[in-house]
């Protein structure tokens, strides 16, 4: 029996569920990176960024490209960099809704505070 698609999917998401790995990813979006340009733009120990990497190449969703001793990520695929911007236009919404929600907090709290 084959995998549900809704697990694959779970499974997929876990994949990108790392600050690291979205970092990465958000870089590659860009363009193709050396590991040494990243490195200082991910902001973690070179072991764990490889770690890191290793994660998504097995997910594929980055390939490697050698060049003499360096080792250059891309995007498997332009729909990550695309996944990544819907992400970000839903959390700005959510955000957004959470902003309104904090002023509307806020302006009900000032209205009920007792004049001194």
């Amino acid at each position: 029996m084959s995998t549900p698609l809704y697990q694959l999917k779970a499974e997929f998401f876990k994949t990108l569920g790392h600050p690291a790995r979205i970092r990465v990813l958000e870089l590659l979006s860009e363009r193709e990176h050396a590991v040494s340009e990243m490195l200082p733009e991910v902001g973690i120990e070179p072991a764990h960024l490889s770690q890191q990497l290793a994660v998504l190449r097995r997910a594929n969703l980055v390939v490697t490209r050698k060049e003499g001793s360096t080792v250059y990520y891309s995007l498997t695929s332009p729909y990550v960099a695309e996944l990544l911007r819907v992400a970000r236009t839903i959390l700005s919404g959510v955000l957004a809704g959470q902003a309104e929600l904090l002023a509307d907090l806020q302006a009900t709290q000032q209205e009920a505070k007792p004049a001194s």
